[in-house]
């Protein structure tokens, strides 16, 4: 496209020109195409991460839930005694408070939306 170096004559610049902005124009629409093909993989990628997001709230909701009776056998699990050691009273109790627990989370985390 320099016109100063005199290796082309005059009546081909017109057509090195229009050769010129077809290359120009074939780039832009490259350009486009990578820039739309970019937003694209990035929406997907949005949407993979906001899917992981649920996934990883759910499981943190069934691990608090499963970490109530969890803590409530690791406690009656000691070697002490607790009230109702060795008593059925005691095991009712333990159950009853494992349900309870378990299920008022369950219910809480499901109002939520966590599950």
């Amino acid at each position: 496209m320099r016109t100063d170096t005199h290796l082309v004559e005059d009546t081909l610049i017109a057509h090195y020109r229009d050769v010129h902005d077809h290359a120009l124009r074939a780039l832009e629409t490259l350009d486009a195409a990578r820039e739309r093909l970019s937003s694209t993989l990035q929406a997907h990628l949005n949407e993979q991460g906001a899917q992981l997001n649920e996934i990883t709230k759910k499981l943190a909701a069934w691990a608090a839930i499963i970490a109530v009776p969890t803590a409530i056998t690791g406690y009656y699990g000691q070697n002490v005694p607790y009230p109702g050691f060795g008593h059925l009273s005691g095991f009712l109790t333990g159950t009853l408070v494992m349900i309870t627990l378990a299920g008022g989370l369950y219910v809480l985390l499901r109002r939520s939306h966590w599950l």
